[in-house]
């Protein structure tokens, strides 16, 4: 591809040339702020060469003589290996190293020169950002420069996938109750309207999804406009059926093309208020407002981020579901083992026909990560038919995997040991599982962030001198995305507290290059534990259903509090899982889930 790249480059340096832009900026995300766009908008990864099935993160920078492309440590190992011989340059975007990209910028451009951006796949935010560093130095903005217009030809058109209803039993709430909380929200911060660009916030207003927009996560291109009195969805007409024009009637949902959402809001009378989310709306939109902007919508995120009781109900028997596929898969993968034909690859394809054998799995919430022994330390790994390898001899196998089910999103890690482990390797699992298992159980007063938390699970690392860097929760939709805030559990501060209804995933690891990498997962649930005289406590309760690998347990490191909660929770999957599998399986899963002791 290096040749190619290099082809791409100076397409794009001739049209910069053409309309006097010195330096450009390229995201990669779409106008709607997506985590992995659809590849209609993966311009950038096309361009530098620089990309995965899953997406990845990263920035990149061209002057006439300079390529750079920004991404952070997630990436380093790939982006290293995928931009040789393309012209362009990593450059880190955080660690000791790190290079500010703007600061770059300001240092490598005289004033009076011009920075251009496509202002349609930058956020309000961080184009505003951009311009003000760039101002402040004499340095020109320009936020019209849709770059692949003019050097991707063969870039493949706008996704035009059917839409189909997400049946509202499962969902537990109707549109129209949801436009009204949508509505209180967007009152209580001064506004009158609102202009949802976030494409999982629309899917959840509107109950619809589908599948191939965006890979792994059954929302669809689209920008939804609500006031009290209108209600509009921007989509193109190629994705509405009988059955989805009959639901959008239903709610006075209204539809105009999707091209046409500029014009709308252009025309907009001025006394209109507007609510938008300045990190989740495009400049390019923000751009052609013609009433009022009011910036907000943190409270929107979070109607979305808590479910109801009849979500949680279903959600458990995605889990049940969930259990059944990778109860069938590693019985599978310790069957096949000494056989030595097994691949990375091979692996991830058996995974996904087994979720996608039970007819309510829409897709996978993600590409699987499926690492043997040193590919497992890197932990955004992705096997390709290069990196491939098959699993043989000792070591431990790291499956990072999830399923999108009509009845909830799923995400799963588990690590287990294949021929014999040693005594290394049971050692930090066993700390990688005490984190696990301290964060599963502690009980927190409402209001209580997960900076605040996070560190149960990394203090058996740290006293051991180890950590990872990765966070150790994301929030997880339903049906929808796999991440989505704005909850999390890490390092950084995160001013959300965690509510109940909320899900997260608890997810700690360990990743030593070039040897083997460990991680264990669950999601859970925020759940009210008790109100005391010092208030309201909370707890989380765990949703996932597959036991982990004992057989790594170091016993002799563990309280009997840790050894009891994995015996516990080890026969609560039995019990939710044996009615559902076979004689053989059952058998094996009252193998995996027996009861361990010092």
């Amino acid at each position: 591809m290096g040749k190619k790249n290099l082809e791409y480059l100076q397409r794009l340096r001739d049209a910069m040339k053409a309309h006097r832009i010195d330096a450009v900026i390229i995201s990669g995300t779409d106008p709607h702020q997506s985590e992995l766009p659809p590849h209609h908008w993966r311009g950038r990864e096309w361009l530098t060469g620089f990309w995965s099935v899953n997406g990845t993160n990263g920035t990149a920078v061209i002057t006439a003589d300079k390529a750079l492309c920004w991404t952070d440590s997630r990436y380093f190992i790939q982006a290293e290996l995928q931009l040789k011989g393309t012209g362009f340059s990593m450059m880190k975007e955080d660690g000791p190293d790190a290079v500010n990209l703007i600061d770059w910028l300001v240092e490598n451009m005289n004033p009076g020169q011009t920075v251009g951006i496509d202002g349609m796949t930058f956020s309000v935010s961080y184009a505003q950002q951009i311009q003000q560093e760039l101002s402040d130095n004499d340095i020109k903005f320009n936020d019209n420069f849709p770059q692949f217009d003019y050097i991707y030809p063969e870039r493949p058109p706008r996704p035009k996938n059917q839409l189909f209803v997400h049946d509202e039993k499962v969902v537990g709430e109707t549109v129209d109750s949801k436009m009204e909380r949508l509505l209180t929200e967007v009152k209580a911060e001064l506004a009158n309207s609102v202009l949802l660009s976030s494409l999982d916030d629309i899917a959840w207003a509107t109950n619809l999804r589908t599948a191939g927009d965006i890979a792994f996560s059954p929302i669809f291109v689209a920008y939804l406009y609500v006031e009290e009195s209108e209600r509009v969805l921007f989509v193109d007409s190629e994705k509405i059926t009988d059955k989805v024009a009959e639901h959008l009637k239903k709610y006075n949902i209204g539809i105009k093309p999707y091209d046409s959402v500029l014009e709308f809001v252009g025309n907009l009378p001025k006394e209109n208020r507007l609510l938008i989310d300045p990190e989740k709306t495009a400049r390019g939109v923000y751009d052609h407002i013609g009433c009022t902007p009011v910036f907000g919508g943190a409270g929107i995120a979070k109607l979305k981020s808590i479910k109801n009781d009849t979500m949680l109900s279903n959600l458990s028997i995605a889990m049940e579901k969930d259990g059944v596929a990778l109860t069938k898969f590693f019985m599978m993968v310790e069957k096949e083992y000494p056989s030595g034909k097994l691949t990375e690859v091979e692996l991830g394809k058996r995974l996904r026909a087994l979720r996608l054998a039970d007819p309510s799995c829409v897709d996978e919430s993600f590409a699987p990560i499926i690492g043997w022994n040193e590919h497992g330390a890197i932990v955004h790994y992705e096997a390709t038919e290069e990196s491939d390898v098959e699993i043989k001899g000792n070591g431990l196998l790291l499956v990072d995997s999830g399923g999108q089910y009509t009845y909830g999103t799923t995400d799963i890690t588990r690590t287990i040991a294949l021929g014999t482990p040693t005594e290394e390797q049971k050692h930090d699992f066993t700390l990688v599982l005490k984190g696990h298992i301290a964060l599963s159980t502690i009980k927190f007063p409402a209001g209580t962030r997960g900076a605040q938390l996070d560190v149960l699970a990394r203090q058996f690392l740290w006293n051991d001198g180890k950590a990872y860097y990765h966070g150790t929760g994301h929030g997880v939709g339903f049906f929808i995305n796999c991440h989505e805030g704005p909850q999390s559990i890490r390092l950084n501060e995160n001013p959300v507290a965690l509510e109940p209804g909320m899900i997260t995933s608890n997810e700690p690891g360990l990743y030593l290059e070039g040897r083997y990498g460990i991680r264990s997962e669950n999601l859970v649930v925020t759940e009210n534990w008790k109100t005391t005289e010092f208030g309201e406590f909370l707890q989380f309760k765990n949703m996932t259903l597959f036991p982990f690998d004992t057989t790594l347990c170091d016993t002799s490191l563990m309280t009997d509090e840790e050894i009891d909660w994995i015996n516990n929770y080890h026969k609560t999957v039995y019990v939710r899982l044996s009615p559902l599998l076979s004689k053989e399986e059952q058998d094996w899963l009252k193998e995996k889930t027996k009861a361990i002791t010092k």
